[in-house]
Parts: structure tokens; C-alpha cells; sequence
């Protein structure tokens, strides 16, 4: 098989794999987040290596992405953005702590918490799903396979549909670009008078 047909076969599965996607949840998931927005609270947002690029991307797009008519973006916070911060908890408590340890400090009941994970079992991002729900902090999640332990610890759940943890990680990234701009949408309906 030729290198264009491998680029050619990936992509048209992506594709057919998006098109299954449970959109009925991405939909309730950017409601949450506007809700959010509305209530004045935080978004907070984390995950590993790809997972952690997602996260900040999610924050950097509710951040400045969505600002409309010249209103504010979202209060929001990627807890995997900070090398320093993250070496510092990794080093003198443990990696599985990392997320957590900033959640108790930061967040405040009401806030969200949207975790991402491929295989949806990182201990770190499960130990910071249990201490948000200690928290009262709303939980949300992404994750592909089987959805991993992370599923039963988020209030509203999202699964790319696939096993291949590229696909998951394009999916991600598909799912956040297509709630931001439904999220611009909203607001911006909400604000015009």
C-alpha cells in the first residue's frame, strides 16, 4: 500500500468515526460550559502529553476564542500548562497528584473541571475527577476505547468512537473546535439585544 492511500484509508475512517459521535452529549457538554460562562464560574481543564495539548487549546479558545461583542471570554484554566508548577507536584508529592493538588487550591464548588484521556484510565486525571466531585466541582470527560474508569466519575461523558489512540486524540480536538464555534453562537444570541 502506498503512503497516499494509508493518508487517504485513515482519514475517510476518521471521518465515518466523527460522524458516530454521540452528539447529543457534545451538545449537552457545550451547554454546561455556557452555563458556566453565565453562573460566573471556572473552567478547569487537564490532561497527559496530546490530552494535555487538547486541554489548553479548549482554555485558550474559551478564553479569547469566545469573546463576543466585545464581552469577556470564559474564566479558564489548563492545570497541565505550567512545566514549573507540574514538576514541583510530580517531584515532591507524586505524578497521580498533580491535577488534584491544584484542584483543592483553585477551584470552588459550582466550578468545571474537564478532564481528557485516551483510555480514560491516567491515574492523575482519575484522582482529580474524585477530588472535583469531593469539591461540588462539575465534571466532564473525554475519552475513546471502552471510556476507562473515567466514565463513572463524570457528569456529562463523551467517547470518540475507536480504538486507535491518534483517531481518539484528532476526535478531541474535532469536538472542541465544533463546541466552540457552537458556543460563539449562543453567546452571541444571548448578548445581542
Amino acid at each position: 500500500m502506498d503512503v497516499k492511500q494509508q493518508l487517504y484509508d485513515y482519514t475517510v475512517d476518521l471521518t465515518q468515526r466523527v460522524v458516530n459521535s454521540d452528539f447529543d452529549a457534545l451538545a449537552a457538554i457545550a451547554q454546561r460550559l455556557v452555563q458556566a460562562k453565565t453562573d460566573g464560574k471556572t473552567v478547569y481543564t487537564a490532561g497527559n502529553g496530546g490530552s494535555a495539548a487538547t486541554a489548553s487549546h479548549l482554555c485558550n479558545d474559551l478564553l479569547k476564542g469566545c469573546r463576543v461583542n466585545e464581552q469577556a471570554g470564559f474564566r479558564a484554566v489548563c492545570l497541565a500548562d505550567s512545566n514549573a508548577m507540574l514538576t514541583c507536584l510530580a517531584n515532591d508529592f507524586s505524578y497521580a497528584d498533580i491535577f488534584s493538588i491544584q484542584l483543592k487550591t483553585l477551584a470552588v464548588k459550582g466550578d468545571v473541571f474537564v478532564a481528557f484521556s485516551g483510555s480514560g484510565n491516567s491515574p492523575n486525571i482519575i484522582l482529580a475527577l474524585k477530588t472535583a466531585r469531593e469539591m461540588g466541582v462539575f465534571t466532564i470527560g473525554f475519552s475513546g476505547r471502552d471510556g476507562g474508569k473515567m466514565k463513572d466519575l463524570c457528569d456529562l461523558f463523551l467517547i470518540a468512537p475507536t480504538n486507535s489512540m491518534e483517531q481518539i486524540e484528532d476526535m478531541h480536538l474535532i469536538y472542541e473546535h465544533a463546541m466552540i464555534c457552537s458556543i460563539k453562537e449562543l453567546l452571541t444570541r444571548m448578548l445581542t439585544p
